[in-house]
């Protein structure tokens, strides 16, 4: 009868009564972190830098044109006030993209008598009704400084978006 083929070469070993050294070991250089391979290449985004004075001018530019479009202003409202800038950047060249939150109010001529201090009278200030803010977004062209595209997103991207025919 043969015998079954050993498991292991260690055990064909023994069994053919060779000993294998018992402190055999295998050098095992120690591994390079990898790190060091990542650290060795970096890429970068190259954008034109945009300075807060250029990105003012552009959101100046846009405020004026949501102010003179009709359809802006019967959609939206008065555009009153910009509440905050939330950024700004090229991200093209030639192009300038902001997006800021601004105040719409429409309508609302909603007048209050609030009673003055020291019995002078009375004032006739707005209510502040009919107030929404939008979030706008826009694209200008650095070289004409005309506004390319306008969208605006009513209750902060939750509602309607209104795009500006430009």
């Amino acid at each position: 009868a043969a015998s079954p083929p050993p498991a292991t070469a260690a055990a064909a070993n023994t069994r053919a009564g060779r000993r294998l050294p018992q402190q055999q070991q295998l050098h095992i250089p120690p591994a390079q972190p990898a790190t060091s391979i990542l650290t060795s290449s970096s890429t970068s985004l190259q954008m034109a830098q945009v300075s807060q004075k250029e990105a003012q001018t552009g959101i100046d530019k846009v405020v004026a044109a949501l102010r003179r479009d009709r359809s802006a202003q019967s959609e939206l409202g008065k555009l009153t006030k910009v509440n905050n800038v939330l950024g700004y950047g090229s991200p093209k060249a030639g192009e300038l993209a902001v997006r800021f939150n601004a105040s719409f109010q429409k309508g609302g001529m909603g007048r209050m008598a609030k009673a003055m201090p020291f019995g002078l009278g009375q004032t006739n200030e707005s209510e502040g009704r009919g107030t929404m803010v939008g979030q706008v977004k826009a694209s200008i062209d650095t070289k004409s400084g005309k506004v390319t595209s306008c969208s605006v997103f009513r209750d902060l991207g939750y509602g309607r978006a209104f795009n500006l025919k430009v």
